[in-house]
């Protein structure tokens, strides 16, 4: 792959990861709508690491906690906030593992991957994180996140497996929906994203190792670069611009790129 190849993917891949417009969808379009290759599998899992490394950074005393009460959990001690959190991620890790797993099985994950499903996951869910922000309270705070709610969450993440709904932006409607305010909701989705984003490695890893060579490691090292560090940047930017305004602006983003889309698709 040529570098400005490998910056515009990482570039894509590390502002869209946590922003609510998916990730996933702008990848999947890149190659659809330019005469560039698709970047690959090993690409694909580079970029995802550098995003994985920035969240971690970002919300690295949340990570500790949790770290920290992992080891009381898997001795079946749920009696401290990292316990609890920990157990938390876990169930909402649950769904989206389960799911990822029939539709990859099935063949079904390759045969969503189109602009007219894109386009209309831009638009229908663009409409539900409106929806579920405007009418959403703002009574919980992330440290009161039980795990009825971690379920219901993990649940909605599992729903973004479908290319243009947006992992972040499920969960996060669905954290509105639940009550929980915008910062707050943004902050228990982006937590929600590490353990997927390991699983998923940890699918993938195999067919990674399989087809990668000296150049294709390279190639990953530098997207995970240079993802991590637009993540970084999205993601501080979001959270900050999360205490003043809504998800509106992202919201029209969404079904106006939406719209294009399926204007392409249909035409």
């Amino acid at each position: 792959m040529t570098l400005f190849h490998l910056l515009l993917v990482s570039i894509i891949q590390g502002i869209t990861e946590f922003l609510p417009v998916s990730s996933s969808g702008h990848l999947i379009l890149l190659p659809a709508l330019t005469e560039l290759d698709d970047q690959g599998l090993v690409i694909d899992v580079a970029v995802h690491l550098g995003t994985l490394f920035a969240v971690v950074l970002f919300f690295w005393r949340d990570v500790a906690e949790a770290l920290g009460g992992l080891g009381r959990l898997v001795r079946g001690r749920v009696d401290t906030p990292g316990a609890r959190l920990a157990l938390c991620l876990v169930i909402a890790t649950v769904p989206v593992i389960l799911l990822g797993l029939v539709l990859k099985v099935t063949g079904m994950m390759e045969m969503m991957r189109s602009i007219a499903v894109i386009g209309w996951m831009m638009i229908v869910f663009g409409i539900v994180l409106y929806w579920t922000d405007q009418k959403g309270m703002t009574a919980k705070k992330a440290e009161g996140w039980t795990v009825r709610d971690a379920l219901v969450m993990g649940l909605w993440q599992a729903v973004a497996l479908v290319p243009g709904t947006s992992r972040s932006g499920a969960t996060i409607s669905g954290a509105r929906a639940l009550g929980y305010g915008r910062h707050e909701a943004a902050r228990l989705a982006m937590l929600m994203s590490i353990p997927t984003t390991i699983a998923s490695g940890v699918l993938l890893g195999a067919e990674v190792i399989a087809t990668a060579n000296v150049q294709a490691a390279r190639d990953g090292g530098i997207a995970a670069v240079l993802s991590f560090l637009a993540a970084l940047a999205a993601l501080t930017f979001m959270m900050r611009l999360l205490r003043r305004v809504s998800f509106t602006p992202y919201v029209v983003y969404r079904v106006v790129l939406g719209a294009v889309l399926l204007g392409i698709a249909y035409s």
